[in-house]
């Protein structure tokens, strides 16, 4: 066997660890001429990091070990992104689950909210852009913020009982944040995994976030048992666990500095003029306009929670009963979720036929469980509840069958969301163009949330919000599925990823070369 030290080096695949600059990387050669000339496969070599250009689609990293594996292992920096959500949304969701955030009186909490949304529309539909020139580390960190600033306003109604305009600014502010937040999110969530496991950790994420509803809505419950109003308590334990969630985004790995479990590198956006970024929004359009027809499912994927929380768990139940029904509304959410993502990974069944199966099991959902709801909310309305309509308790007849309806609306809620997610994520691995297409998702499904809850503020009787969330859950479907048809792919192809705008300027990386530096030669 010839001497591998007088043997010629192979150009190796792009090589960069972020760690060490990509100094003295061992590196094994995947290519059929990367050989000895008796045929055996030459060994591992180093390399010091001079130069190199070859395209990222055929690079592949050797796996770190001891504590750097782990850390940086996709499903870890997952779970961290999970824990963010389980701190901050999660508490939100805890807090609004209750219906009217546990006080009383809806009409504060619901233009709070409706503030909220409104600036969520704009915020999430160019936070794609701040995400790429920011990176979403810092969005994460400023958006953590927000929710511990939104707590703090519900917490000041208790001691302040004119304290609605801060509330009401407060929401506003977390709009932006919020914006950001998921922004980010959505963007590290589909970038991380394999294609194939895009469902799996989708599931994953969303059942770490929602764990934050249960466990907030478990300590409501305890803290609110023999109350009958949200006590001060409860405030300042969610103020303090949005508080911690802050410094999360801190301890995360930066995404360049990620690999997949396939090997490949976790893709980075260069970091363009915001005028680039800007009309990169355009250009995610122009060249994937079937995101389109996703916009009446975004539409829809927050606007339910208006009937569901303040005009069906507010105005029927009592505190306890309220506060279990929170409870068990993010737990059937984590089944949701875990169910769907399975079926959506289920490698047996082609990617398109994943595709529709759940989109008939949404439609199924939709269907059954307003059909369901339409039979109670045709006995009440704002005039009845005014009058004082007694409100049910845990121990009640009528209980039950009310709290399993409940539950039902949180199965639909994770799988019409974990389905969002999935479709998206379907269209495309670059994390730049996910970027823009969860600002998308998140712009739209606040504006529908903000139109919504300003129209619950307005006293529009609950049965017409009931029947504008039905036709739009079903609008959003019947949108979605020419999508599905016409762009679903069962992978995601080299077209898909190509440069926004052709030239490099500010698109996406994730598919062009990287340009050798002159100055700088391999050696070995």
């Amino acid at each position: 066997m010839p001497d591998p030290n007088t043997t010629p080096p192979v150009k190796p695949d792009r090589v960069y660890d972020p760690e060490n600059g990509g100094d003295d990387i061992q590196l094994y050669d995947h290519s059929d001429v990367a050989s000895s000339r008796s045929g055996f496969p030459l060994p591992a070599r180093s390399y010091s990091r001079r130069s190199v250009a070859t395209s990222t689609s055929t690079q592949r990293f050797l796996r770190r070990t001891g504590f750097s594996a782990f850390y940086y292992h996709p499903i870890t920096q997952v779970c961290l992104l999970g824990l963010v959500c389980f701190l901050c949304p999660g508490s939100f969701n805890a807090l609004n689950g209750l219906g009217a955030a546990g006080r009383v009186d809806s009409g504060v909490n619901s233009n709070s909210n409706s503030a909220l949304y409104a600036t969520f529309t704009a915020a999430a539909f160019f936070a794609g852009s701040v995400n790429n020139k920011l990176g979403p580390r810092v969005l994460l960190f400023a958006g953590s913020l927000s929710y511990s600033l939104y707590v703090s306003s519900y917490l000041a109604l208790t001691l302040h009982a004119d304290a609605g305009p801060y509330n009401i600014a407060s929401g506003a502010i977390l709009g932006i944040g919020a914006g950001f937040l998921w922004t980010a999110q959505g963007s590290l969530m589909l970038a991380y995994p394999t294609e194939n496991n895009k469902g799996k950790f989708i599931a994953i994420f969303w059942s770490i976030f929602n764990l934050g509803g249960v466990v907030g809505a478990a300590v409501s419950l305890g803290q609110n048992y023999d109350s009958s109003v949200m006590t001060r308590g409860t405030y300042i334990t969610f103020l303090v666990l949005t508080i911690v969630a802050v410094i999360i985004p801190l301890l995360m790995a930066a995404p360049n500095k990620m690999v997949r479990a396939d090997g490949s590198r976790v893709t980075t956006p260069r970091h363009p003029s915001w005028k680039a970024e800007f009309k990169g929004l355009w250009i995610a359009l122009r060249t994937d306009p079937f995101i389109i027809l996703l916009f009446p499912m975004f539409f829809a994927s927050n606007y339910f929670y208006t009937w569901q929380f303040s005009e069906y768990n507010a105005v029927l139940f009592n505190i306890q009963g309220r506060a279990l029904n929170n409870t068990v509304y993010w737990v059937a959410q984590i089944l949701g979720s875990v169910s769907i993502g399975l079926l959506l990974d289920q490698k047996q069944y082609r990617r398109r036929i994943r595709a529709f199966l759940a989109w008939a099991i949404l439609l199924f959902m939709v269907m059954a469980v307003h059909i369901w709801a339409w039979y109670y909310q045709r006995d009440y309305s704002r005039g009845s509840v005014r009058r004082g309509t007694e409100k049910l308790g845990i121990e009640d007849d009528g209980y039950v069958p009310r709290v399993l309806l409940y539950i039902s609306f949180g199965l639909l809620d994770a799988m019409w969301q974990t389905t969002s997610y999935w479709l998206i994520g379907a269209m495309s691995n670059s994390p730049q163009r996910l970027a823009h297409f969860t600002g998308f998702y998140k712009s739209m499904q606040s504006a529908g949330a903000a139109g919504v809850w300003r129209a619950d503020g307005a006293g529009v009787p609950y049965l017409n919000i009931f029947y504008s969330t039905w036709g739009l859950l079903l609008a959003g479907l019947v949108f979605a599925l020419p999508m599905m048809h016409m762009r679903i792919r069962d992978h995601t192809t080299e077209d898909d990823e190509l440069d926004f705008d052709g030239g490099g300027g500010g698109g996406d990386p994730s598919s062009v070369p990287l340009p050798a530096r002159e100055s700088e030669t391999w050696e070995r």
